[in-house]
C-alpha cells in the first residue's frame, strides 16, 4: 500500500490523495489541474474552511484578520514570505474575520491578528499578534508534531 496524504486542491477545494512522497513534487489536482502548491496562502470562507481544516492530511496554519486592523494589515507581508517557505509541509490560509464572522465565533477568536495551528482537524496551537516572517516559521514549526 502506498502511503499517501489528502491534499485540499487551494483552487477549487477538491481532496486529491498524493503520495507522501510526491508531495514536494509539484503536484496538481485531478479536478481542475491547477497546482496543489502555489507558496501563497490562500483565502477561506466557511464553505472551503472544512476541506482544508478536518478534511485536508496536510496542517493549516490559519491567519484570522480583519480589513481595518492596523497589525494583521502589517503583517500580511510576512504571513506570504512565511507561506513560501512551510509549503508543502502546511497549507497557509487566511480568514477575513469580518467576511467570515461565523468562523470567528466557532474558534472563539477574541484579538486579531490570530495564528492557529490545525493538524487533523484539531486546533494544535495558538498565537495573537503579529509576527515576522522568521517568527511565523519558527512558531509554526515547533508546533508541528514529530
Amino acid at each position: 500500500m502506498i502511503d499517501a496524504t489528502l491534499v485540499a486542491c487551494p483552487h477549487c477545494h477538491a481532496l486529491n490523495r498524493v503520495p507522501t512522497a510526491r508531495v514536494g513534487a509539484a503536484p496538481a489536482c485531478g479536478k481542475c489541474h491547477q497546482p496543489l502548491f502555489t507558496g501563497h496562502p490562500l483565502a477561506l470562507d466557511a464553505q472551503s474552511f472544512d476541506a482544508h481544516q478536518a478534511r485536508s492530511g496536510l496542517p493549516l496554519l490559519v491567519d484570522f484578520w480583519a480589513p481595518w486592523c492596523g497589525p494583521c494589515r502589517m503583517m500580511a507581508p510576512a504571513f506570504e514570505t512565511a507561506a513560501a517557505q512551510l509549503e508543502p509541509r502546511m497549507r497557509l490560509a487566511k480568514v477575513d474575520t469580518e467576511a467570515q464572522p461565523a468562523l470567528g465565533q466557532r474558534f472563539g477568536i477574541r484579538s486579531i491578528p490570530t495564528l492557529a495551528l490545525f493538524v487533523g482537524g484539531r486546533e494544535l496551537a495558538r498565537q495573537p499578534g503579529a509576527l515576522s516572517a522568521p517568527d511565523i516559521v519558527h512558531w509554526a514549526r515547533q508546533h508541528l508534531p514529530g
